[in-house]
């Protein structure tokens, strides 16, 4: 959920990585590494990233939000 909350929410910045990485202070490999699931992000880190992308950080915590089906 954190790699696809927080490339969506770079695209809606119209961040790059190189960008993000930038204002976050750490290296762009590092961005694509968290985007690719590879690493998992501190919660220090998850904090920085939300910080510079204006948001709060359960939003790049957060499952996708799905239909409820009703019972049969």
């Amino acid at each position: 959920m954190f790699a696809r909350n927080l490339r969506r929410c770079r695209h809606a910045k119209g961040l790059s990585q190189e960008a993000l990485a930038h204002d976050a202070e750490v290296d762009r490999t590092y961005v694509s590494a968290l985007e690719r699931g590879v690493y998992a992000a501190t919660i220090d880190m998850v904090g920085k990233l939300a910080d510079v992308l204006g948001v709060e950080p359960d939003e790049l915590l957060r499952r996708a939000s799905r239909p409820i089906r009703g019972k049969r």
